[in-house]
């Protein structure tokens, strides 16, 4: 789930946050996390000297979007529009990486994704926000506005990997334009030009196309002993993959035991790079087939004698095979399956 975090410039605004925050509370939603502005003038959106609800953590405004942004979170301003465009200003990059951003004037009236509506699901955030305060949804992307397929939020929900950007825009064209959108999936190749093929990136080279989906194949199990700081977490897990020759956008999911459902790094790390945070109870993990790097010390503390193994090939449906064995840190072991497709 993305983590939300709200900044206000008023005391009117700030009690526009608490309101979205009890109805968050109320559908059972994690709560948006306030900050607000501490001094200065709002009117030049860059410098403004922000803290959180309780005047700690100062920083700037520039600073607070960009510490959003690097960790991947929804950015929910309550101001005017321009405040939000000049504080994004040379931080906002890549449209399928950008965290999303919510523009809302301080007497609720209006709801505004401005950035990152689809991959970063702008859009799906505002509709909610707009939904539990009453508001109006100010939607402008094209394929929503026309009610047709959008591309890159297809990718989005069927976690698959954009591989050629510029087929976006060639297939969004065509569906807003009120044209038929052809799709081909592997093993059933097609015999004359598609607008979107899903396939691995191998057997794509004798179909004509303008956008190729692939699917992603890797697994990422993870244990940690409790309490492991995010930032080693992170790092640890990246040069790990980095390592083996893995990116980050294959990754499927990030798979642990249900005792570790709420550890912080494991949510925070799914959650700035977009990647489900699966879990399995020890049962279940007892029950996955295979070969595994099994360790008394762990059995006799979780009631499972491996747990990033046995959880990443648990999430292939033990349909995968292990490709990077564990791994140990400082208070963590990664291991890495690929799934047969």
């Amino acid at each position: 789930m993305t983590e939300k975090r709200a900044i206000c410039f008023t005391e009117k605004g700030k009690e526009v946050l608490q309101k979205l925050n009890e109805k968050y509370l109320k559908a059972g939603m994690t709560e948006a996390k306030i900050y607000v502005m501490a001094d200065g003038s709002a009117d030049d959106g860059r410098n403004i000297s922000v803290t959180d609800d309780k005047r700690k953590n100062v920083s700037s405004l520039r600073d607070w979007v960009q510490e959003g942004f690097e960790a991947g979170a929804c950015l929910i301003f309550v101001s005017a529009v321009g405040i939000a465009v000049r504080a994004l200003s040379g931080i906002a990059k890549d449209k399928l990486s950008d965290s999303p951003v919510i523009v809302m004037d301080d007497n609720a009236q209006f709801v505004i994704p401005v950035l990152s509506g689809h991959v970063g699901g702008g859009n799906k955030i505002a509709l909610t926000i707009a939904e539990l305060i009453g508001a109006i949804p100010v939607i402008t992307t094209s394929t929503d506005m026309n009610d047709a397929f959008s591309a890159d939020l297809f990718a989005k929900e069927q976690n698959l990997i954009i591989q050629n950007r510029e087929g976006i825009k060639k297939v969004s064209a065509k569906a807003v334009e009120g044209k038929n959108i052809t799709l081909s999936v592997k093993h059933f190749p097609p015999k004359e030009a598609v607008d979107v093929l899903v396939s691995d990136v191998a057997d794509s080279a004798d179909c004509e196309y303008s956008l190729l989906l692939t699917p992603k194949p890797y697994f990422v199990g993870v244990g940690t002993k409790r309490g492991k700081d995010t930032v080693e977490a992170e790092s640890f897990i990246l040069d790990v993959l980095s390592k083996n020759g893995i990116d980050i956008k294959e990754v499927y999911a990030i798979c642990s035991i249900d005792r570790k459902e709420d550890e912080e790094c494991l949510r925070t790390f799914g959650a700035k790079y977009r990647i489900p945070f699966l879990t399995f109870d020890a049962q279940i993990l007892n029950e996955v087939s295979g070969e595994f790097t099994d360790s008394d010390y762990v059995q006799s503390t979780v009631g499972v004698g491996n747990v990033c193994e046995r959880a990443a090939m648990a999430a292939s449906m033990n349909r995968g095979e292990i490709v990077v064995k564990k791994v140990c840190g400082d208070g963590i072991t990664v291991a890495v399956v690929k799934r047969q497709m």
